[in-house]
């Protein structure tokens, strides 16, 4: 069973850890190879994805929102081989609130559907940024 979606206790959670200051928001997405829409509509899992950027990007921006990395998986080199992710990427929110206010925006939950449809599995995790050290323990 993928993972698409959190449940009420961990966005309460998510909430509760309210603080100034960037969020950065890792994603990894397994996309469907074809989309699984609820009114049968065909498209691909890649092109459903697509819709929803296309049409969640105005109130991602219009929120402070921005793609900070992005990167392709070319191999699991500790962990378990058969996860493989067809889009990696970091989204940095100004502030955790901002992130709240998207997922209650009606033009964000209008383009949800696309990404219920597209994804099969996926993984999202917050981070605080802090400062790069000089090495991996800093």
């Amino acid at each position: 069973m993928g993972h698409t979606g959190f449940d009420r206790e961990t966005f309460e959670a998510f909430k509760e850890m309210d603080r100034e200051g960037p969020i950065h928001m890792l994603n990894l997405v397994k996309l469907r190879e074809t989309a699984e829409y609820e009114d049968g509509r065909a498209l691909s899992g890649k092109e459903a994805y697509a819709a929803y950027g296309q049409e969640s990007a105005p109130v991602f921006q219009r929120l402070g929102g921005k793609i900070v990395w992005r990167g392709a998986q070319e191999m699991v080199v500790i962990g378990p081989s058969e996860e493989s992710w067809d889009l990696c990427f970091i989204a940095e929110y100004p502030n955790p609130q901002a992130f709240v206010a998207m997922l209650s925006d009606p033009e964000y939950r209008a383009a949800m559907p696309h990404r219920q449809a597209a994804v099969a599995d996926s993984r999202l995790i917050r981070m605080a940024p802090i400062p790069v050290g000089g090495n991996f323990g800093e």
